[in-house]
């Protein structure tokens, strides 16, 4: 199967570019690069491709398993190099999740699952930077507005 984008300039480093599903994403960088902060950098989007990826297996198992899940975030932490090419030289992901009657077990096997067979952007990347995974389990009680799923 081959994936293709189209990307465009809009105006200096501010691009708009569009795959399959025909969503457009804006990508931007900083007024010291001709850019206009207008959109992500490329390399949060990496990291936000990262986020999605395994958060789109991790959840789906927890779902399989009904495990009473009522919020989920993620963060993702990349350390780059300070010679260019400014690549990632590590990156942590953390995972938090709102409920309660959780299983640490569960946790555990929906992350090493998505780490290890099933999220492509993690094997991408962890070519080139080692990831490391983190999680932890809060209460329903402690369920920010934002880790709540939309209705």
């Amino acid at each position: 199967m081959t994936k293709e984008v189209f990307l465009k300039q809009v105006q200096g480093i501010t691009f708009v570019a569009k795959g399959g599903t025909n969503h457009w994403v804006v990508m931007d960088g900083s007024p010291d690069f001709g850019g206009s902060l207008a959109g992500s950098a490329p390399k949060e989007l990496l990291l936000m491709a990262l986020a999605g990826c395994t958060s789109s297996d991790v959840v789906p198992i927890l779902k399989k398993k009904r495990v009473p899940l009522q919020g989920y975030e993620v963060r993702v932490t990349g350390k780059e190099r300070e010679d260019h090419p400014r690549i990632f030289t590590e990156i942590h992901v953390e995972y938090i999740f709102y409920g309660d009657g959780i299983k640490s077990a569960d946790v555990e096997r929906a992350i090493e699952l998505s780490t290890t067979k099933y999220c492509s952007v993690s094997a991408i990347l962890s070519a080139s930077a080692p990831i490391t995974h983190s999680y932890r389990i809060e209460s329903s009680a402690r369920v920010p507005a934002e880790a709540q799923p939309a209705s």
